[in-house]
């Protein structure tokens, strides 16, 4: 017998360390060539490493969360054969995330091949699955030791899971009931890692070194929701169908023109104000992994459909796990939207280095006292934050006012 050593591997883009975010195998597991060993994330990805050969795992080389320099040990597996060594590096690659908009048929394709279905796992032996996969079947009260697994390895996808807790409805009901019978007890102790960490120690760094102050305005978008209505009924099927983010947009572009400060990036360790001519614009945007920003560049010179083009696309890739470094980079000014859920008020936190967000809250159709009559209108708030080192209270109510007047007046947002 002989032992290889995995180590961890160079994932590109000149990344000399990695976080280790999840194990899918464990001291005295056995494994086939290609099975997956662990999850590791760079600043923008996470990244799926396979083993390089088949054996029993000896000893794993870090816990989750810990920080791994590109080299450093990652796995020790026992193999058939007198040789030991280190193995090189695996191929690291990208593991496959649920899509998570319909998918758009392709002509003259062939129809994909039947997957092989595996057995379910022998009793007693620890299924394969990434940890999403394992709350997913918690919440469901699927046990996977049940699940038939069609993945590299006899790993269990979500679609295995999905597909069989369809198949057996009467387990989720039975969870269900027990659980409204039985009383509940204990606590769960659950790891910050991953993106997770990422977002928490970027919001706390945020909110720590920047005096934020938020301006809180409402806005009557009757007029433009009606413009929205009928743009989307002539020319919703041949363009594409407009949400209010894209005019939302086009009154960024046109508020900062005329304030230039809140466009801008303050380094504090330096003590500069950058403005910027161009209008890169960040859509914070929620993900099964957590909150990314994706960013719409020269927002300047892209009309409503091309800025609501480049919206949809940003947000599949985000949402799909596919999204480039430089595709989260570069924002000038954020806007941060929860749609229905937007609630009456927020208190967003500023994308440092930027001084500046947006935010869009729900809108509302209420009674609304016109010329001394009461009228339904569809009314919405503004809440947004700036950074008070260099923000004054009058700039920031100012530019917000600049963009009340163009939403509620959305014919301006057509005139240069």
């Amino acid at each position: 017998m002989g032992v290889r050593v995995v180590k961890v591997p160079d994932v590109g883009e000149g990344i000399a360390e990695v976080e280790l975010v999840a194990w899918h195998v464990k001291a005295g597991d056995t494994l086939a060539e290609d099975q997956a060993l662990a999850d590791v994330m760079t600043d923008k990805a996470t990244v799926e490493i396979p083993s390089p050969v088949a054996g029993r795992v000896l000893s794993l080389g870090g816990v989750l969360g810990q920080v791994m320099a590109v080299g450093a040990e990652l796995i020790r597996i026992e193999v058939d054969g007198a040789a030991s060594g280190e193995s090189p590096p695996p191929a690291a690659t990208a593991p496959a995330a649920a899509p998570q908009v319909p998918a758009v048929p392709m002509a003259n394709t062939a129809p994909a091949p039947e997957p092989v279905l595996r057995a379910p796992q022998p009793s007693g032996d620890r299924p394969i699955a990434s940890p999403s996969v394992r709350r997913r079947a918690w919440e469901l009260g699927v046990d996977l030791q049940a699940v038939r697994a069609t993945g590299t390895a006899g790993r269990i996808t979500q679609a295995d899971l999905e597909a069989y807790a369809k198949a057996h409805p009467e387990q989720q009901a039975q969870k269900m009931t027990a659980a409204a019978a039985a009383p509940r007890e204990g606590e769960h102790a659950i790891a910050i890692v991953g993106m997770r960490r990422r977002i928490a120690l970027k919001m706390q760094e945020a909110k720590r070194r920047i005096p934020h102050f938020t301006y809180v305005e409402e806005v009557d978008v009757s007029e433009l929701e009606d413009l929205r209505e009928t743009l989307n009924t002539k020319w919703g099927e041949n363009r594409g169908r407009l949400t209010l983010l894209p005019f939302l947009m086009r009154a960024l572009v046109a508020a900062v023109r005329d304030h230039p400060q809140i466009n801008a990036q303050f380094n504090d360790d330096t003590g500069t104000l950058v403005h910027f001519d161009a209008v890169h614009i960040g859509i914070a945007t929620q993900t099964e992994v957590g909150l990314m920003v994706p960013v719409v560049r020269h927002a300047e010179a892209l009309d409503l459909w091309a800025s609501a083009r480049e919206l949809a696309r940003l947000a599949e890739r985000a949402r799909g796990g596919n999204i480039t470094r430089d595709e989260l980079s570069g924002s000038t000014i954020t806007i941060t939207s929860l749609g229905a859920l937007g609630g009456i008020v927020t208190t967003p936190i500023i994308n440092r280095p930027e001084v500046a967000i947006v935010g869009v809250n729900r809108i509302v159709e209420r009674p609304v006292i016109r010329s001394g009559a009461v009228i339904p209108r569809k009314m919405m708030n503004l809440s947004s934050s700036f950074d008070h080192r260099v923000i004054d209270g009058k700039h920031a109510a100012e530019f917000v006012q600049s963009l009340r007047i163009s939403l509620e007046c959305p014919g301006t947002l057509f005139v240069e």
